[in-house]
């Protein structure tokens, strides 16, 4: 694999298991250093032992406490004396529907999912202002582009865009990037992927019907977005929203399909092309 990130440091949130992990993996095996946070110590820990403790350093914490996030930028800084790279990944969400979700949930689900990379966006600014580069990668999700449940924190992540954009305009000028990207359906430890689970064992069986690609999402899809966005290729992008999604933000295969009474089927192109 090409090392696209040597010499360069990453922060990755949440990344004890799932799509966070994915995507430290993913970094590292380019030749970043990182520093991983998490609120789950061992699984993080584990992490950090699997990458190298030469490669990256755990600070276990939460994203929506100040001290955390200070602690884990001074550990970036102090470990490796710089900062290139930020990946908000760390989310949460339980409630599916507006009638399940309390203010107290409403609150909860905003305060990790939005509030919590706002504050990470924060600390880390002042560093890469002083360095005069950085790339900050948002994880959203096509719930924040268009209603699939969950309501705060599809509300959370169309938030996220907004600041996403928020900081690619203002900070531009000082040489940081910021870009979205918005995953399908990615089966992960998360507690509303596991009382699904236990509901219906095929329920991503049933989900990937609705992915013109015909499956559901894996973590190294979204590192391998989070992975370019990231790096000097993308250097002329930023305030973009990535969909990686299998088309489902594309458009509406089943329905279409559902609505028409015709198969979509590529083999039957009339005027298709002879040899």
């Amino acid at each position: 694999m090409i090392d696209r990130f040597e010499n360069k440091i990453a922060l990755v949130t949440g990344a004890a298991t799932g799509i966070g992990k994915a995507i430290a993996m993913r970094l590292v095996g380019e030749g970043a250093k990182l520093v991983v946070t998490d609120l789950r110590d061992a699984e993080l820990h584990a992490v950090a032992q699997e990458i190298g403790t030469d490669k990256a350093v755990a600070v276990p914490g939460s994203i929506t406490v100040q001290a955390d996030i200070d602690t884990a930028v001074a550990a970036a800084l102090a470990r490796f004396g710089r900062l290139d790279v930020l990946v908000n990944n760390a989310a949460f969400t339980l409630r599916g529907s507006l009638a399940d979700c309390s203010p107290a949930d409403w609150d909860r689900e905003i305060e990790v999912t939005l509030r919590g990379p706002f504050l990470f966006t924060k600390a880390v600014l002042p560093v890469m202002v002083g360095q005069g580069s950085g790339a900050i990668v948002n994880i959203g999700s096509v719930a924040g582009m268009l209603y699939t449940g969950n309501p705060a924190y599809g509300a959370a992540k169309a938030g996220l865009l907004n600041l996403t954009q928020a900081v690619a305009t203002e900070y531009g000028r000082y040489g940081i990037r910021a870009n979205l990207v918005s995953p399908g359906t990615v089966p992960t430890e998360a507690p509303t992927w596991t009382i699904r689970r236990q509901k219906d064992p095929a329920i991503f069986e049933k989900l990937a019907r609705w992915y013109p690609i015909g499956r559901v999402g894996r973590p190294d899809d979204i590192a391998a977005a989070v992975a370019y966005l990231a790096s000097d290729e993308a250097g002329f992008v930023t305030g973009a929203n990535l969909a990686v999604d299998g088309g489902l933000t594309a458009g509406r295969s089943v329905m279409i399909e559902e609505m028409t009474l015709e198969r979509g089927d590529a083999t039957a192109v009339p005027d298709a092309p002879r040899p």
